[in-house]
């Protein structure tokens, strides 16, 4: 989002997005930010946006550039929850047996979009558990590019959605794999629930691969909420909406794997609260 030009239909990244909100408020320079990790340092990062942070013409447009030194690690949750309109880039290096643990939260904004431009060096692991949740009218996107540019690292990333109302859920991933990226391992895997026929759900994993021994696999799908399993809980009185929040609820348990007691917990308060709302 530091591009002086809108973006088009064109570029593959802004193919599902909605350029009519974005062009209301274009252009203005991103926030930048930036956070290094030391060799052999552990950090933990709650980063949240949302209302609070948001500036006159309602656009929080930030940039976060993240340094992970050899051996060192990032522990964190990404929360985005503008009321109107977020455009939010990350971009992390990490050098020779760096890990990065993520899982995002986004459900915010008219338009809210996440990109993750990720370069791993020899050794470096990646993951990324991501839920994306879309009511409404609401554009929600991911955008995901995870550069393997040594041997050896590893990436998987697990995205989860949901989308009611007339929303717009997308994700977007490219792996892409150096002729340097030897013993690549690298996963991913899309899934999203429609709530209703009104809503859309887009996918579009990518593979690059330049090395000859690696081991890549994308996947996705697409479908609606098991009709019979709701009949069923609705029939020994749980109230519809609340069996409907249940069922979604489990569906995205997958994104939110590896996390301590303690966050999987005020995570999936919060996730229900948002699911019972959405239709």
């Amino acid at each position: 989002c530091g591009m002086s030009a809108l973006p088009t239909r064109k570029d593959e990244a802004w193919r599902y997005s909605d350029l009519k909100a974005l062009a209301q408020v274009w252009p203005r320079k991103a926030t930048k930010r930036s956070l290094f990790i030391g060799s052999g340092e552990r950090f933990a990062l709650d980063d949240s946006s949302s209302d609070a942070e948001e500036s006159a013409d309602d656009w929080v447009n930030d940039e976060c550039a993240i340094h992970i030194a050899a051996n060192g690690r990032l522990d964190g949750i990404i929360r985005q929850d503008v009321g109107s309109l977020a455009t939010i880039r990350y971009i992390l290096t990490l050098e020779n047996g760096a890990a990065a643990h993520l899982v995002i939260l986004n459900h915010g904004g008219t338009l809210g979009r996440i990109e993750m431009d990720v370069t791993l060096h020899d050794g470096a692991d990646f993951q990324l558990g991501a839920i994306l949740i879309g009511n409404g009218a609401q554009t929600i996107e991911l955008v995901t590019t995870v550069r393997h540019v040594g041997p050896n690292a590893t990436s998987r990333q697990i995205v989860r959605a949901v989308a009611g109302g007339t929303a717009t859920t997308s994700y977007l991933g490219q792996v892409a794999v150096a002729r340097e990226g030897q013993k690549t391992d690298a996963s991913q895997s899309f899934k999203a629930i429609l709530l209703n026929r009104g809503a859309t759900a887009n996918a579009k994993p990518e593979l690059e691969i330049f090395a000859d021994d690696v081991k890549c696999a994308h996947g996705a799908a697409i479908g609606e909420i098991d009709n019979n399993a709701l009949f069923y809980m609705t029939s020994r009185g749980v109230p519809p909406a609340q069996a409907r929040a249940l069922l979604t609820r489990a569906f995205l348990s997958d994104a939110l794997e590896g996390l301590d007691e303690a966050t999987t917990e005020a995570l999936d308060a919060e996730i229900t609260a948002l699911l019972e709302t959405a239709a």
